[in-house]
């Protein structure tokens, strides 16, 4: 047997190595980061268009029972318990409680609404104010992005 050489028979990996592995980490991360920010912003648009379009099917039910859709003192809320005076209720009409927007903002409804005879349902968007353009922009019942 012949007697082993310490250095020559370790393996290990040299800094050189280490500094291209975590230089391709990098770059992939650069690449992938920014295209996965956007899908965030996209998956938020569309989860406010679906849950506006959620109450305006709600709204549509609570319509046919009650003859009328609720005012917007009543709000959202009279989806999910009967307002005081109203006839022919049989909801709740939503199986849980009013979300808010994919921000964290409560949506703005509005009966009589601006845009025609049915109610208005409105997210104000990434800015949480009125107006915006691309993510800050407002998802709206009457109107589809």
């Amino acid at each position: 047997m012949k007697p082993r050489s310490n250095r020559g028979s370790e393996a290990g990996v040299t800094l050189i190595e280490m500094l291209v592995v975590v230089t391709i980490i990098a770059l992939f991360a650069a690449l992938v980061v920014p295209r996965m920010m956007g899908q965030a912003d996209k998956a938020r648009r569309v989860s406010a268009h679906a849950q506006i379009n959620s109450f305006m099917t709600a709204l549509g039910a609570y319509k046919l029972d009650t003859g009328a859709y609720p005012t917007t003192e009543q709000g959202l809320q009279a989806l999910r318990v009967k307002p005081e005076g109203v006839v022919n209720w049989a909801g709740p009409y939503l199986p849980q409680d009013i979300p808010n927007d994919p921000w964290g903002t409560p949506y703005v409804y509005k009966y009589p609404g601006d845009h025609g005879d049915e109610p208005d349902v409105i997210s104000y968007g990434g800015d949480r104010q009125p107006g915006g353009d691309g993510n800050n922009a407002d998802i709206v019942n009457w109107k589809n992005d």
